[in-house]
Formats: structure tokens, C-alpha cells, sequence
């Protein structure tokens, strides 16, 4: 169970870790970088970042250049709080696909019409009188 100083300190890093993205994703053309949550550690020295990241295609190749952008983002994010936070923690970046996830059912339920039990007679017919 978070504290809630790791709740305000992940409610801070995801503020400004997005701000830090939407100017990153500018040079990216076509692509669009989301912070979706920010999970910190107890003792406040790592941070874990999801991003959602649009269009998937280029999940692979953008999530390959946050890791290696890691240090600029996290002198980036130190420079923006470093009157709040001693310590800046350690950033690590996940790929956040819930929203594919989502997606994904959505569009499966859409694609196939839902039969109703009541709808289906199980070869039941030929026992009828």
C-alpha cells in the first residue's frame, strides 16, 4: 500500500515527467507519448514510469529511445523539482498497452453478435413434440 507522500511525489513526477514528453514527442513526428502512471518506491529512490505510446508501431522504436534518454530525462525532471524532492529517483519506463488491451476487446465486441442462450436450441428440436 502506497503512502500518501509516495501518492504526491508520483502525482508530481507524472505532471512533469508529461510535460517533459510532450515537448519530447514534438521531435518525433507522428507520435504521441502519454504518461499514464507513476508507481515510487518506498523509500522514494526509484520511480517506475508507464507510457502509452500512439501509434503502436512505433512502441518498439520510441520505448528504445526513452531508455536510452534516461539520464536526460531524469536531469530534465531534477532541474523542474528540485525545490520538492532531496533526491530525484532512478526512472525506469514500461510500455503501458492496457489501452491496446482495451481496444482489442472493444473492437471484439463489436466484430461478432452475441448469442443468447435462449437464442440457441442445443438439438433440442428433434426431441419436440
Amino acid at each position: 500500500m502506497e503512502t500518501t507522500r509516495q501518492q504526491k511525489i508520483a502525482r508530481l513526477l507524472q505532471k512533469e515527467l508529461g510535460d517533459i514528453f510532450l515537448q519530447y514527442a514534438r521531435r518525433i513526428q507522428g507520435t504521441i507519448i502519454t504518461v499514464t502512471g507513476v508507481t515510487v518506491s518506498p523509500d522514494l529512490s526509484i520511480a517506475r514510469i508507464r507510457l502509452s505510446i500512439f501509434p503502436a508501431d512505433k512502441v518498439a522504436p520510441v520505448m528504445g529511445q526513452v531508455e536510452a534518454e534516461t539520464k536526460t530525462f531524469r536531469y530534465e525532471l531534477g532541474k523542474r523539482v528540485r525545490h520538492q524532492l532531496r533526491i530525484i529517483p532512478e526512472l525506469f519506463f514500461y510500455n503501458d498497452d492496457s489501452l491496446d488491451y482495451l481496444e482489442n476487446i472493444d473492437n471484439l465486441l463489436k466484430s461478432d453478435p452475441i448469442i443468447h442462450p435462449e437464442d440457441h436450441d442445443y438439438g433440442m428440436d428433434e426431441y419436440k413434440d
